[in-house]
């Protein structure tokens, strides 16, 4: 028996108990993985972790409730306690008038190959090529002065859904992950520089001695900053960062958010929220994609969507239940742990490229700000007022300047999304991407 059809079995199973204790409908997802790890300094491997897991989650319903367990225990009896368990508390939970499993006319019956799996398992020894490649490469840099460590890592993931409407799904992907962080200056003008890189296959991993010589010279080029004054003009942030502003927009679209009312785009659909030429696509089936999937956790078809076309919002992010909800039909964006209920969520996401360079979206820029990295957490996706912390580099007369730190980037998402320009920069780098974008009037505080 290979260990898919032992898989099938286990799940098999504990949908069998689920309905011999009473549950008129159950889904069950087990996700497994394997992860190794290796941390390096200053030439000297520190860490080396691996680890392995499998985790089973079970939903029951029962009329309009339903009731979630989860295990890491594959035994005949701890699946049978489990069963129990799951349809105890389905009988006694409020009633959802939303919850339930897909129609089967609704479900994937197509399932693409994503090529999502690299078949080459890296050893402790290549991890630690790979991390000792890109520290020695940033410590290379003339000015870098420490490390703050490199971590390269690679994992191994399986889900496989099974459900009483006839759905049956399985997919496995892998990622490879390489990452430094090194020092320039001493004492009190210390500065910190970083790069990465990520891919499901090894072999599409950036180039290690590129990666390693940028967080070098990042960190140098952070050398004497000092806090910004206080200006309102245009904001520049790089493709590295945009991407946060890819997520507070998944999450304002996000279906769960306008089902509560909690989204300050809520009455936008079928509006323009984005300049004209703008477009947000998430594609599930983007092939070797950080985050591709070949079906939703509802065992539902997806594809490949504009969200935002020529800055027309065209659709909410939707699962089954939020759909029903809102009297919609769902996207195929559910997704779902073993421990929860399914909800939305995106994919590989990304604002589109536009045309213009860097050099062109900021060369008509008499004073600015070139955002490199953001902290805090100052969004608030009700009312869509945005401050956060930031430190780049001034811009002056269309020029990159002297790097500056302490600021605070604050304005309104509503009104940045409406001024937002991409240059044509776009990197695939985590999954939620972006090319550098402009937005112009933010107010940028400082000293």
């Amino acid at each position: 028996m290979t260990k898919t059809d032992s898989l099938s079995t286990t799940m098999e199973t504990v949908l069998a108990k689920a309905k011999h204790h009473g549950a008129e409908a159950a889904d069950v997802i087990v996700v497994k993985d394997v992860s190794l790890v290796v941390g390096h300094r200053l030439g000297k491997v520190e860490r080396i972790e691996r680890s392995e897991g499998q985790d089973l989650g079970l939903r029951v319903l029962i009329g309009k409730r339903q009731a979630i367990v989860s295990g890491t225990d594959f035994s005949a009896k701890a699946l049978d306690e489990l069963a129990l368990r799951a349809v105890a508390m389905a009988k006694t939970v409020p009633e959802d008038p939303y919850c339930g499993l897909a129609l089967p006319e609704q479900l994937a019956r197509d399932i693409p190959d994503l090529d999502g799996l690299d078949p080459v398992e890296p050893s402790v020894e290549d991890l630690t090529e790979r991390v000792a490649a890109i520290e020695d490469a940033a410590l290379s840099i003339k000015g870098v002065t420490n490390s703050d460590g490199a971590e390269a890592g690679w994992s191994r993931g399986e889900v496989a859904i099974l459900a009483s409407n006839g759905f049956h799904g399985h997919y496995i992907g892998s990622g490879h992950s390489v990452s430094v962080a090194v020092i320039a200056g001493t004492d009190d003008g210390m500065e910190t520089g970083y790069d990465w890189t990520a891919a499901t296959h090894g072999g599409d991993l950036r180039d290690l001695q590129e990666i390693g010589h940028n967080a070098g010279a990042r960190a140098v080029a952070r050398l004497g900053a000092q806090k910004s004054k206080t200006f309102k003009g245009p904001v520049v942030f790089e493709n590295r960062i945009a991407s946060t502003l890819v997520g507070h927009l998944a999450g304002a679209i996000n279906g769960a958010a306008i089902a509560r009312g909690t989204s300050f785009l809520k009455d936008h659909l079928g509006d323009q929220i984005l300049a004209k030429g703008v477009s947000v696509i998430d594609d599930p089936h983007r092939r070797r994609g950080l985050r591709s999937k070949p079906f939703d956790a509802e065992g539902l078809p997806n594809r490949r969507r504009a969200l935002i076309e020529d800055g027309i919002l065209k659709t909410w992010v939707l699962d089954l239940r939020n759909a029903r909800q809102l009297g919609l039909s769902s996207t195929g964006h559910a997704s779902r742990g073993t421990s929860g209920p399914p909800s939305p969520s995106t994919t590989n996401l990304w604002i589109e490229a536009g045309t213009v360079t860097v050099d062109e979206l900021i060369a008509d820029i008499d004073e600015g700000l070139f955002v490199t990295s953001l902290f805090g957490q100052g969004v608030n996706l009700i009312t869509g007022d945005y401050s956060r912390g930031a430190s780049g580099f001034r811009i002056v007369k269309g020029k990159l300047a002297e790097p500056v730190k302490e600021a605070t980037v604050a304005g309104n998402l509503k009104d940045m999304y409406l001024t937002l320009r991409p240059a044509k920069d776009l990197e695939w780098r985590s999954g939620s991407d972006a090319p550098t974008v402009r937005i112009d009037g933010m107010t940028v505080a400082g000293q």
